[in-house]
């Protein structure tokens, strides 16, 4: 189980922002995801470091505040940044990120710190002060603000901590005050770090060209640009968290975000535009998505229509009723190998099935840790499609995409197989040094991988697919131009998922007014899901221009550009972290696992129609799960999708690679750091050095001068042959010994 036995007594907290419908539905999908909380909490202090207890507090925070993963993957960074700097201060090889540095052309002074008279007793009580202050700050205008500062007081009192000791005289006064001056530094930093977060991360310049679309009503008919993002108009718009925003039409969350200042990015790698006056700052600049030419569909308009037209296609996919099984164990899912990402827009068509759903993966043949084959778990393809689109959507409990990969970090490490070996080689860490480096790695990562999105997104302004398909549908078919309701422009037909309404079809109307519109068989959507508990909405023949994507109807589409998929990247940088970190691109124990109770775990609707365990090998295999649920879910397109998997690999590498360079040295520049290398003041001593016979382990393999000794053999009476029957093995002749085994007499010269 991804999450730990449960105890004898618990205590579940109810959540916040649920509708009536939704109340009791929520409250047992949140059941593993509260206990796992309140487990934390209770055997934090017996088993976690402190560190981990503040990023705890920090993921609870989250779930109490607006659903803004930028926000929310910076947080994530800035607070691993407090925790690790006030760890590193005291360390003899370790290069702290912030304190003394210039970050962004923002210059944090600091001279040293007296030696404490116990090392780790100081970190804990400067990692407490910098991470309380810190959380306190960021989370004081939150809509849960009451719950987080309550429980953000209660750990540092039950830590021993004194809150009104707000001293930063570093130099001559205790941690505390070391903890105090890295938060108010980094809080001065935060306010001029391009996140706007003085005025609540508001947009500065960014406005829509389309009119928002009215989703309740059928259709699209104010879009003008079929190319660019298109606002939502809801009833009411509640976000992952539960939380009920103001306004019917949210704006574009963070689309100038990519000028905030990252952690492992480099200027190589980014682009300046402009638009309107306006600056927009992009790194990894995977090029423009495929268009659509609204007058005569040329250029990439075919792979526009291809990419949403499979999100439709798959939306046929949401229901268990279809009879289709499929074996969604590591046994016949993911191991799809980078080579196999297309990495141009055409080559999509390759990786994805378009009418069964799912891509190249083939699965693993055995568990590398067992050595036995994986055992086959054969479920609906309907719930399978509809956990994942529930599980990934906004990370458990809504700790947003960043804080979903913190929580799946924790699983790892708490987990008795791992052994805490960075990059799986040298010593065996303690816990707080262990938490502290992974954080730091695992939040950069997540914290350039928003940059670097929602650089892309605001750039591109590319629209989601319920803006594309339903306007698509209301210009026509671009299938057949002797068919009724052509259009160049509009969506190609697909037989069983795809078509037009005839004569005679319950979808007519009771004049025929609706004889030629496009039809999608696909999820029917939340007009008929009365009440989530015991409905579902199964799947049919519905209107296109009616499309919904598989969400609440208060939520329906993430408020901000689809192109490239935070998930994807969030996910794949993430993965390719914890494979670095633990040295193993396998779960311990060789998988991961997520159950989904029957008929319990689904909010939107009811389901699943059975117990169903989501599995991983791989950290990757994760990822790439993530990835296909966002198409499930009617929120991405495949064209978002594979992009952010190719970015999010170069970002968890950087995000690793500047990470390890601030925790290790290589202090005889041979290539290998102190934690891989067995001597690190001598470069003749590296993994896979050549062995000399010289009395040191030359290539670290744990063996001397292995291979390379040779055979010597007593001259007792010194004629210059040796005695066969007595040798030693040497790298020069011992006294007394030749390299000959010549002699018969060795008595008798």
């Amino acid at each position: 189980m991804i999450y730990p036995s449960l105890p004898k007594l618990v205590v579940v907290f109810w959540p916040k922002g649920l509708n009536e419908k939704e109340d009791m539905k929520t409250i047992f999908t949140r059941l593993p995801i509260l206990l796992l909380v309140l487990i934390s909490s209770l055997e934090g202090n017996a088993q976690h470091s402190v560190a981990r207890e503040w990023n705890e507090q920090l993921l609870e925070a989250i779930r109490n505040d607006f659903a803004r993963p930028t926000v929310h993957a910076r947080n994530l960074f800035h607070t691993s940044v407090a925790m690790y700097d006030a760890w590193a201060v005291y360390d003899d090889e370790a290069e702290t990120f912030f304190l003394g540095k210039t970050v962004g052309g923002y210059e944090c002074p600091f001279t040293t710190v007296s030696a404490p008279a116990d090392i780790e007793e100081a970190r804990e009580e400067a990692i407490s002060y910098a991470a309380y202050r810190l959380l306190r700050h960021r989370f004081q205008e939150s809509p849960g603000a009451f719950l987080t500062v309550n429980r953000l007081n209660t750990l540092f009192a039950d830590l021993g901590y004194d809150a009104s000791f707000t001293s930063t005289d570093y130099e001559s006064g205790p941690p505390a005050a070391l903890g105090n001056y890295i938060a108010q530094e980094l809080i001065a930093f935060g306010l001029q770090d391009g996140s706007n977060e003085q005025f609540d991360y508001a947009n500065q310049f960014y406005e829509p060209v389309n009119e928002p679309l009215i989703v309740e009503f059928p259709g699209n008919p104010d879009i003008t640009d079929y190319n660019r993002w298109q606002p939502l108009t809801l009833s009411v718009f509640i976000d992952q968290s539960g939380n009920v925003i103001p306004g019917a039409t949210p704006p574009f969350l963070s689309p100038e975000w990519g000028s905030v200042v990252p952690f492992a990015l480099n200027n190589d790698d980014l682009t300046i535009y402009e638009r309107d006056g306006d600056q927009y700052y992009v790194y990894h600049d995977p090029g423009a998505p495929p268009y659509l030419d609204t007058a005569n569909a040329e250029g990439n308009s075919a792979e526009y229509q291809y990419t949403f037209a499979l999100v439709a296609a798959w939306s046929k996919h949401l229901s268990p009723d279809d009879g289709v099984m499929w074996d969604i164990s590591p046994a016949s899912i993911g191991n799809v190998a980078v080579e196999q990402y297309p990495t141009t827009i055409e080559g999509l068509r390759d990786f994805y099935d378009l009418a069964e759903g799912g891509d190249v993966g083939t699965g693993h043949e055995l568990n590398p840790v067992t050595g036995l084959p994986y055992e086959p778990q054969m479920v609906p393809r309907g719930d399978y499609a509809r956990i994942l689109a529930e599980f990934w959507a906004d990370g458990p409990d809504s700790e947003t995409p960043p804080g979903h990969w913190f929580t799946l970090l924790n699983y790892v490490n708490d987990h008795p197989l791992l052994v805490r070996q960075f990059g799986g080689e040298g010593e065996v860490l303690e816990p707080l040094e262990w938490d502290v480096k992974c954080y730091l790695a695992l939040g950069g990562a997540m914290h350039d991988a928003a940059v670097t999105v929602w650089g892309i997104k605001g750039w591109y302004d590319y629209l989601r697919p319920i803006s594309a398909l339903r306007g698509m549908a209301e210009l026509g078919q671009s299938t057949d131009p002797a068919m009724p309701n052509y259009h160049p422009a509009g969506i190609p037909l697909l037989d069983g998922f795809i078509e037009l309404v005839q004569e005679g079809d319950p979808l007519a109307g009771s004049s025929n007014q609706h004889v030629g519109k496009v039809k999608f068989n696909a999820w029917r959507g939340p007009d008929f899901v009365t009440i989530p508990e015991i409905q579902e909405a199964g799947v049919g023949w519905i209107l296109a221009e009616n499309w919904w994507p598989y969400q609440r109807p208060t939520f329906v589409s993430p408020n901000f550009a689809g192109y490239i998929s935070g998930h994807s990247t969030f996910s794949r940088a993430a993965a390719e972290m914890l494979t670095a970190l633990t040295g193993d691109p396998f779960f311990p124990g060789g998988m991961g696992e997520f159950f989904a109770e029957e008929d319990e775990f689904l909010v939107f609707e009811d389901g699943p129609s059975m117990d169903i365990t989501l599995q991983w090998a791989t950290y990757r295999d994760a990822s790439d799960q993530c990835s296909l649920s966002r198409i499930w879910g009617g929120i991405h397109p495949p064209v978002d999708d594979v992009p952010g998997r190719l970015i999010g690999i170069d970002l968890g590498m950087a995000a690793f690679e500047q990470a390890r360079d601030l925790f290790y040295k290589d202090e005889d520049a041979d290539g290998f750091y102190s934690y891989e290398d067995c001597d690190d003041s001598n470069d003749l001593i590296y993994p896979g050095a050549p062995e000399i016979c010289d009395g040191e382990d030359n290539n670290c393999d744990g063996d001397i001068d292995e291979g390379v000794l040779t055979t010597f053999y007593v001259d007792a009476d010194e004629d210059g042959f040796g005695d066969a029957a007595v040798s030693e093995l040497a790298c020069t002749a011992p006294m007394g010994y030749v390299t000959n085994d010549a002699d018969c007499d060795d008595t008798d010269a």
